[in-house]
């Protein structure tokens, strides 16, 4: 069931973006934007976390799963640091995260030729 859920919760995540870009003017980069920034505000009004714990990584992987840690980051950070922690805490918590991308990043651009499309 928990595969069957996290299914569910991912796919409908996705399939929203998808209606956007088909449907509005936005452009892929503000959807994108604007899916973090909803999952920093749904996670601060404390209604991404129950979402969390039905959907399991159907709602973590998404976009809108990175601003659910960005907001945690920062709520642990504060708790721990004082108001240093705004500034600290939503990358300390995405760190791991941003180093796999980085590093993918890297690795890829060494094995393959990178460039504009022509």
């Amino acid at each position: 069931m928990e595969y069957l859920n996290a299914f569910l919760c991912g796919g409908i995540l996705c399939a929203i973006g998808q209606i956007l870009i088909d449907r509005t003017c936005l452009t892929p980069a503000r959807i994108l934007t604007g899916y973090v920034v909803s999952g920093v505000l749904l996670s601060a009004l404390g209604l991404y976390e129950p979402l969390v714990q039905w959907g399991g990584a159907g709602a973590t992987v998404p976009l809108t799963g990175f601003g659910h840690l960005l907001a945690g980051g920062v709520k642990k950070a504060v708790a721990a640091d004082g108001w240093l922690g705004v500034l600290t805490g939503g990358l300390s918590a995405a760190a791991g995260g941003i180093t796999a991308a980085v590093v993918s990043g890297v690795v890829m651009a060494l094995l393959f030729r990178p460039g504009d499309k022509r």
